[in-house]
C-alpha cells in the first residue's frame, strides 16, 4: 500500500463513475456499509477459525472493491477467499489467511478514504496553474 495510484485504479474508478451516473455516490455508500459488514464478518470468522464463514464476505468484498478499481483491496479479499475455499475442501483451519486478514482493514480504510475524497463533489479541486505559487 503506497501512494494513491497503487490503491485505486483511477481509470476503473472513472469508468464506474460514468457507468453508474447519478447513483454513483449512493452505491459508493453501499460499498462502505457492505465493506464494514464484510470486514467484521471476516475478522469474526478468522477469530473462530471458520474457513466456511470467510468465503462469502471475502467474495463480496472482492467484487465490490473491483467495481471501484480498488485492486489491492480486491486482491487481498480474493486471497482470503481462495485460502478459505481450500481450507473448506481440506477441512483445515484458515490459519494461513491471518496475515492477509490483518492487512485487510487498514487497506479498506485507506482505500475508502481515497474513493470518498475523490467522489465528494464538495471537495475543492484547484489545479496548479503553471508558473503560479500554491496558496
Amino acid at each position: 500500500m503506497g501512494d494513491d495510484g497503487q490503491l485505486v485504479d483511477w481509470s476503473a474508478f472513472q469508468a464506474a463513475r460514468s457507468e453508474l451516473g447519478a447513483g454513483f455516490v449512493r452505491i459508493l455508500g453501499y460499498f462502505r456499509e457492505d465493506g464494514v459488514k464484510s470486514l467484521a464478518a471476516i475478522e469474526t470468522a478468522m477469530r473462530a477459525g471458520s474457513a466456511a464463514a470467510l468465503v462469502l464476505p471475502a467474495h463480496t468484498l472482492k467484487g465490490e472493491a473491483r467495481q471501484f478499481g480498488a485492486e489491492p483491496l480486491a486482491a487481498l479479499a480474493e486471497t482470503i477467499e481462495h485460502i478459505a475455499r481450500q481450507c473448506v475442501e481440506t477441512r483445515d483451519r484458515p490459519d494461513q489467511a491471518l496475515e492477509h486478514v490483518v492487512k485487510l482493514r487498514p487497506c479498506f480504510e485507506a482505500t475508502l478514504t481515497m474513493l470518498e475524497r475523490e467522489a465528494n463533489p464538495l471537495v475543492e479541486r484547484r489545479p496548479m496553474a503553471f508558473g503560479r505559487r500554491a496558496i
